[in-house]
C-alpha cells in the first residue's frame, strides 16, 4: 500500500446527512428522525440548499483545489435517494472539480436501497458504497435496533456490485450482547458470499446517552466483554485474511490497495478535508473546526450569510505529533520510527521484544496482538515507557 505521508496530502469533502428513519439504540451520531425535526422547519431540501451555500464558503476559503475524495455519511444518506445524492455530488463537482480518479463514497442503509438506487449512484458518478450490515443474526439486529432483515445487507451488496459500483464495503459490529461465535461465523459467511472487496468491523461500544446504555445501566443487557471482543476480532481477521482481504487499518480490511477507503486514509494520514452539513468537522493545515449540530440552525446560519461554525481549535505541534503517532500506528503501512524521540524508539524496541510490534523498512507495524492493545502501544511510544 502506498505511503501517503510522503506525498502532498489529499483533499477530501465530507458531507453529513443528518436524517434517519429511526434511531438505532447504540447510535450517538448527530442524526434526527422526522418526528424529532417536526416543527423545526428542517427538511432535506433545506439541507441541500444550505450545503450548497457552505460549499461556496469552502471554495472562498480554500481557493482552487480539486477534490480527491468525497464521502457522504450520516445518518442515512440513502434516504435522500440517488437523484438528490447526485445533486450533492454535482454541487461538489461544480464548485471545486474532482481530481482524476476521485473516490466518491456514500453510506447506505440496506433497507433504503434497490437495484435502481445503485444504478442511479453509478450514473451520478459514485464509485463506492458502504452498507451498514452489522450482523446476519436477527436477534443481534434486534438488540442493536436495526430494522433490516438479516439477509438484506448482503443482497444489497450484490445489487451494488451488479450495478457497476467499483468498490463495496460491508460494516460489521461484533461482541453485541447475546451474539455467539456461531452468529459471527454466519455474518462472516454472508459477507464473503456477497463478494465485497472491503469490510469494516468494529467492537460494540456502549455510548453514554444512548438507548443501549440505558438498557445496560438497568441490567436489561450485559455490557460487552473485552475478552470476548478480542477473540471475535481474531476470528474476523482469520476469516477475512484467508479470503484474501488484508487488514490495512486496525478495523478495516480490503482485497487490494485500490479497494482501501482513500477518504478515510486521508483522515489517518494528515489530509485536509472540509466537512459540510450539521455537526460536520473540518481540518485544514492543523486547524480544526466543527459546525452547529441542529439542521435548522445550520440552515438558518447559512441563509443569513453567516458561517455555520460552532467552534475551532488550532492544534499545537505537540498535539499534531500525538495524533500522527496515534493514527499512523493503526495502519498496516506502519509508523515511521523517525517520528519518535530516543525514548519512543527504545519503547518501540521493547514493544517489538514483547511481540506487539514488528519492524518494516524503518517503520513499526502492529502485530495482531499489538492491534488488540493498540492504545497501550501508542501510550508507551509517546511516553517512552513499557506497554
Amino acid at each position: 500500500m502506498a505511503h501517503w505521508d510522503v506525498v502532498p496530502p489529499p483533499f477530501g469533502i465530507y458531507v453529513h446527512v443528518p436524517f434517519c428513519a429511526a434511531r438505532c439504540g447504540y447510535c450517538d451520531f448527530n442524526t434526527y428522525t422526522a418526528s424529532e425535526l417536526q416543527g423545526s422547519g428542517a427538511s432535506p431540501d433545506g439541507w441541500l440548499t444550505a450545503v450548497r451555500q457552505e460549499l461556496a464558503l469552502a471554495a472562498a476559503t480554500v481557493g482552487p483545489r480539486a477534490v480527491d475524495t468525497v464521502f457522504v455519511g450520516g445518518g442515512t444518506p440513502s434516504l435522500l435517494g440517488a437523484e438528490r445524492l447526485g445533486e450533492v455530488l454535482g454541487a461538489v463537482r461544480e464548485t471545486f472539480g474532482l481530481a482524476p480518479g476521485a473516490e466518491v463514497t456514500t453510506e447506505s442503509n440496506p433497507e433504503s436501497t434497490s437495484p435502481e438506487f445503485f444504478a442511479g449512484l453509478v450514473d451520478a458518478g459514485f464509485t463506492r458504497v458502504s452498507l451498514g450490515m452489522q450482523s446476519a443474526a436477527q436477534h443481534v439486529l434486534a438488540v442493536l435496533d436495526r430494522r433490516h432483515t438479516p439477509g438484506r445487507a448482503a443482497a444489497a451488496a450484490k445489487e451494488a456490485r451488479a450495478a457497476g459500483l467499483a468498490h463495496v464495503n460491508l460494516d460489521l459490529i461484533y461482541s453485541t450482547p447475546g451474539e455467539t461465535d456461531d452468529d459471527l461465523r454466519s455474518s462472516l459467511d454472508a459477507v464473503l458470499d456477497a463478494g465485497v472487496d472491503h469490510v469494516s468491523a468494529y467492537a460494540l461500544i456502549v455510548e453514554d446517552g444512548t438507548a443501549l446504555a440505558r438498557k445496560v445501566a438497568r441490567g436489561e443487557l450485559p455490557a460487552p466483554d473485552d475478552d470476548v471482543a478480542a477473540a471475535r476480532y481474531e476470528m474476523i481477521d482469520d476469516r477475512l485474511s484467508a479470503a484474501g482481504l488484508g487488514w490495512y487499518e486496525v478495523s478495516n480490511w480490503a482485497a487490494s490497495s485500490e479497494a482501501a477507503c482513500r477518504h478515510n486514509l486521508g483522515y489517518w494520514l494528515d489530509g485536509d478535508w472540509w466537512g459540510l452539513g450539521p455537526g460536520a468537522h473540518s481540518h485544514l493545515a492543523g486547524s480544526r473546526w466543527w459546525n452547529v449540530k441542529h439542521p435548522a440552525r445550520y440552515a438558518a446560519r447559512l441563509a443569513e450569510g453567516a458561517s455555520p461554525e460552532a467552534g475551532r481549535e488550532q492544534l499545537t505541534l505537540d498535539e499534531q505529533h500525538t495524533e500522527r503517532v496515534m493514527l499512523r500506528l493503526r495502519l498496516a503501512s506502519g509508523l515511521p520510527l523517525d517520528l519518535l524521540d530516543a525514548a519512543g524508539r527504545a519503547a518501540a524496541e521493547q514493544a517489538q521484544a514483547d511481540g506487539l510490534l514488528e519492524p518494516a523498512d524503518g517503520r513499526a507495524v502492529l502485530t495482531r496482538r499489538g492491534r488488540l492493545l493498540a492504545d497501550g502501544v501508542v501510550h508507551a511510544l509517546l511516553a517512552g515507557a513499557p506497554v
